[in-house]
């Protein structure tokens, strides 16, 4: 790779949601995992929030953050599984104007070398809504762990060679910007 001038950190806002039926501030374990690492990364979590499993509350949450020119990523934890309370892609999959599927299997890679096979029961899944990154997450600990460590860690970094997630973002709203006469 050719010479190229250092790059400056440059610190995103990040919201974090827990969904959850059961889990509240006091034991929400996968939203404080997340919320640590993105703060000893050099980030700031623009906000937080714990909803129930309920396609309304996740979306409206997450709506909400995508809209506020404050928030760069939102991140959310639980509600990736198979039982019917897990409504989280359903929630939030109808506002990707861009679906990011090389998420998915890069996590499922990660995932499968700690769980095996296991990690066939999750949905995690990650778009553009509103110019604003949004990751789907399972809702453990270790789950967050591995997608921070292995992915959003150096995608969330701008230093990160050849490429990043920060880069871009100046231009993930282009085709608003283009207007109606675009179509897809």
């Amino acid at each position: 790779m050719p010479d190229t001038p250092a790059r400056s950190f440059v610190p995103l806002s990040i919201a974090v949601l827990t969904v959850s039926d059961t889990r509240g501030p006091e034991d929400d374990r996968s939203g404080d995992t997340l919320a640590e690492r993105l703060t000893a990364a050099g980030h700031a979590l623009a906000a937080r929030a714990i909803v129930p499993d309920e396609v309304s509350a996740i979306r409206e949450t997450v709506e909400g953050w995508t809209r506020d020119p404050g928030v760069d990523v939102v991140i959310t934890t639980g509600g990736t599984g198979f039982t019917g309370r897990d409504v989280t892609p359903e929630a939030l999959e109808p506002l990707f104007e861009k679906r990011m599927d090389g998420f998915s299997a890069v996590f499922h890679r990660i995932s499968y070398d700690k769980i095996g096979t296991s990690t066939l029961q999750s949905r995690a899944t990650a778009g553009v809504a509103n110019a604003t990154y949004v990751f789907v997450l399972p809702g453990s600990p270790g789950a967050c762990r591995d997608a921070w460590d292995g992915i959003l860690a150096s995608q969330l970094d701008y230093r990160h060679r050849p490429c990043n997630f920060v880069e871009i973002m100046p231009r993930l709203d282009e085709h608003l910007r283009r207007g109606a006469s675009v179509t897809v």
